[in-house]
């Protein structure tokens, strides 16, 4: 099963070709489907992860890394099952001791954590995150045991750090990652102090986004960033105020984007009106900016 995919799929070698299953919700339900179907139908399971096979295909990418980048000084490697960072880890450590290995998670699913804590993860674990591919409750035994003596430092990334990387690469590198293949940048914009003045290695495992989830989040980003925002002005309800409110931002060079005229609010007098104007601009600054123009016109806006 690729990792990055919340859905388990089944590959049964047939006369005609093959069979592929997509059922579960997550990587434990999509699991327990597979072993299902292997007791049916008596197939061979291949694990995603709990498999030295697998964790030796994975530590290739830490080789062809230190191939290209000999001096990469820090590998921040997502983890789920564990297998990515076993196999990462052994080959990085073996070309590279010096090299510094640290793990991420999502703060949701800390299954690597708490097997370090002693903890058993699976009944803390769970929720909506957007990093689905390592959204997993249990660590794998024989990948962590591999993994663990070679790790130097396992960090939970919170969701905000996940949907920032995933819209720099989208912006900046012109690359679509998914929320888990985004991992090992979102756990630099989490924690830049563990990481600033090192040269790092970042691992994109995986571009399995939905398109309507990608624009999502990069609408968000706009939003975090203060480049699209709403401003909520309240003013006397007489023709030609949206009309010259409109102007002044028109006039900044900003884009309107939605008008909501609410005369309901009971905050406002009965005389008023309460305008939520959504507008588009350059950045933060430009924003400001916008709102500065707006109050020395007696127009005081708030974002909301």
């Amino acid at each position: 099963m690729p990792r990055g995919t919340p859905f388990v799929k089944v590959q049964q070698t047939r006369a005609h070709g093959a069979e592929v299953v997509i059922e579960g919700e997550g990587y434990d339900e999509a699991s327990a489907v597979a072993m299902r179907l292997r007791e049916e139908r008596d197939l061979v399971f291949v694990h995603p992860f709990n498999d030295l096979d697998v964790m030796a295909g994975q530590g290739t990418v830490a080789l062809e890394m230190l191939e290209d980048v000999p001096g990469l000084e820090v590998l921040p490697i997502p983890i789920g099952g564990a297998g990515l960072i076993a196999g990462m880890a052994t080959a990085a450590k073996h070309v590279k001791p010096s090299i510094r290995i640290v793990g991420l998670e999502p703060a949701m699913y800390p299954s690597f954590t708490a097997r370090m804590r002693g903890v058993n993860a699976g009944a803390a674990s769970g929720g909506a995150t957007i990093a689905e591919g390592i959204a997993v409750k249990q660590v794998g035994d024989l990948s962590y045991s591999v993994a663990r003596p070679l790790v130097d430092e396992v960090v939970l990334v919170e969701e905000p750090f996940f949907e920032r990387a995933i819209a720099l690469y989208c912006n900046v590198e012109k690359t679509v990652t998914e929320g888990a293949g985004a991992g090992s940048l979102a756990a630099l914009l989490a924690f830049p102090e563990k990481f600033r003045g090192k040269t790092c290695g970042l691992v994109i495992t995986g571009g399995n986004i939905d398109t309507r989830l990608l624009a999502s989040v990069l609408t968000r980003e706009l939003v975090r960033e203060q480049r699209i925002v709403s401003l909520r002005i309240i003013g006397d309800d007489r023709p030609g105020l949206l009309g010259t409110v409109s102007a002044i931002i028109g006039r900044m060079g900003a884009n309107i984007i939605e008008v909501a005229h609410n005369r309901l609010a009971l905050d406002v007098p009965a005389k008023g009106a309460e305008f939520d104007i959504l507008i588009e601009t350059r950045d933060a600054q430009h924003t400001q900016e916008i709102m500065d123009a707006l109050r020395e016109a007696g127009y005081p806006p708030r974002a909301v």
